[in-house]
């Protein structure tokens, strides 16, 4: 169940539990609460109102996190794939674009003058591909695992979302940063993803799920979370 509590989304779970938890929660500071069942909404309404400014400051914090700085596509520049950083090396052609790991390098190819938003473009498909294949490996596997099956799939970039999943239609969404993140990372969010098959909320139920599949999911979604992030521009609704 989801309320507004001075214009911020609160996810509300009630459990058998005697006292209220408020929970922030990264990458993009979503709010989560859990209230013993007996509570009324009312109560629980209350109790938000009163945590404002704390709630305020913890999304700020989680605003202001370490980012990626403005991609120019120069030579020079930090580029992280499934994990590992590589450094760009930036080379001119007119025969196609193409990227390549090789060592410490990531060997980007393209025309001398084309435009940065095109040379971004390039490089979002180029990691659309790394994370299909790394989706098309393991989705199958946590599936088998759970009995839990999803209907499609599609990649899109998010800057606020590992994941989503539409449990109506049974299609999941996975965020194109995650093509930059360790693979033990992407298991975790198809995990994730995969149990609200089953489950709405983040609730016990919900943790047990990934409790009982993937106990260390905890250091997981950590490590995961400490990640730097992408810089926040301006992206296209339609990617």
């Amino acid at each position: 169940m989801y309320i507004e509590v001075n214009g911020i989304s609160v996810e509300i779970t009630k459990k058998n539990i005697k006292n209220m938890h408020l929970y922030v929660q990264p990458p993009d500071g979503r709010v989560q609460v859990s209230a013993p069942k007996y509570l009324s909404d009312e109560s629980i309404i209350l109790f938000v109102r009163t945590k404002i400014g704390w709630i305020k400051k913890q999304q700020e914090k989680f605003k202001n996190q370490p980012r990626q700085t403005e991609r120019q596509y120069v030579s020079g520049e930090s580029f992280y794939v499934l994990g590992k950083q590589y450094y760009l090396q930036v080379t001119y052609s007119y025969k196609g674009n193409s990227l390549v790991l090789s060592g410490d390098k990531a060997i980007l190819t393209v025309r001398k003058e084309s435009t940065v938003s095109q040379r971004e473009a390039f490089v979002r498909e180029w990691y659309r591909t790394v994370l299909k294949a790394e989706i098309e490996k393991y989705l199958p596997k946590w599936e088998k695992k759970t009995g839990l099956y999803c209907e499609s799939w599609q990649t899109k970039y998010m800057t606020t979302r590992w994941g989503t999943c539409n449990v109506n239609t049974k299609k999941l969404w996975f965020n194109l940063q995650l093509a930059k993140k360790p693979s033990e990372c992407i298991e975790y969010v198809i995990l994730h993803e995969l149990a609200h098959l089953k489950v709405k909320n983040h609730g016990e139920e919900f943790v047990a799920i990934l409790d009982h599949y993937m106990p260390n999911w905890r250091e997981i979604k950590k490590t995961l979370n400490e990640q730097i992030l992408d810089y926040l521009g301006p992206v296209s609704k339609n990617e």
